[in-house]
């Protein structure tokens, strides 16, 4: 793995501890209001300073990143099972399955552009947590679907899962015994690369107010109420896209590290 994975990895680290250990690092309560220090500058007493209801918005970016890893984390497993489910089919069994899937449920999503497809599917069904979750994966699964079917048409071709088909081994045995263990590195990039999407569809969503609802401090909904004061509290902006920003970087950057070390003509080089 290259250095900027490794960065990655570090960053991503710092982050995954910090929603863990919210209840420990966050300095204050993120929902108590003091409207007598609206928009306070950085201090001793608020690291980051404080929002327009006078809130801390150090604790407020501590609980946000569990809020972002909550959701991500969820549509990464969600849309990872169900893309290489679906994949695997497609591309195990081939002939009219495969153009059913591939050529036909495949191309149905991909033919709208996926924030707005979240968008849309995010106002039918209400603001909430889990509701962002159920949009995100409904439009993620499809990127795994499309890997898992690529690796599943070559790897089915090897000679070792030719050998357990001559043995009398079943579909079932061969798909998930001979191929998916065989076929899985590269969901593993598109898991990493899926997070940071996920996070940042979550922070837009958030911000145009289809996301996560107030009072939780979701890093799109901290920008979205901090935007109009920029000018004057740079502050309020500042730190949750900063931490944004880290997010998906990091996700990024373990992506491309895990690539360059999975390909083995990219190792070499």
């Amino acid at each position: 793995m290259n250095r900027l994975g490794y960065i990655g990895i570090a960053i991503a680290a710092l982050f995954i501890l910090a929603a863990i250990f919210a209840p420990f690092i966050a300095t204050h309560e993120v929902t108590v209001q003091n409207l007598a220090s609206r928009y306070a500058s950085p201090s001793g007493e608020h690291w980051f300073g404080t929002d327009g209801l006078g809130r801390d918005v150090f604790s407020r970016v501590i609980y946000g990143a569990r809020i972002s890893l909550q959701v991500g984390i969820s549509v990464v497993v969600v849309s990872s099972i169900v893309g290489t489910i679906i994949g695997a089919i497609a591309g195990f069994y081939g002939g009219i399955v495969d153009k059913f899937l591939s050529g036909y449920l495949f191309n149905v999503f991909l033919a709208f552009p996926g924030l707005l497809l979240a968008i849309a599917l995010v106002a039918f069904l209400g603001a909430g947590q889990g509701k962002l979750i159920a949009a995100l994966c409904v439009i993620g699964w499809v990127g795994y679907a499309r890997v898992m079917r690529g690796q599943v048409l070559k790897v089915r071709e090897y000679d070792y899962v030719m050998a357990a088909r001559a043995l009398g081994a079943g579909n079932l045995r061969i798909l998930f015994t001979h191929i998916l263990p065989n076929a899985v590195q590269p969901l593993i990039v598109q898991a990493s690369l899926g997070m940071a999407g996920a996070v940042l569809s979550e922070a837009t969503l958030s911000f145009l107010g289809l996301g996560i609802p107030p009072p939780a401090p979701s890093w799109g909904t901290m920008i979205e109420e901090a935007r109009q004061f920029f000018s004057s509290s740079p502050h309020v902006l500042f730190f949750p896209g900063l931490a944004i920003a880290l997010t998906v970087l990091a996700f990024n950057f373990i992506g491309d590290g895990l690539r360059e070390y999975l390909d083995p003509k990219q190792r070499a080089r």
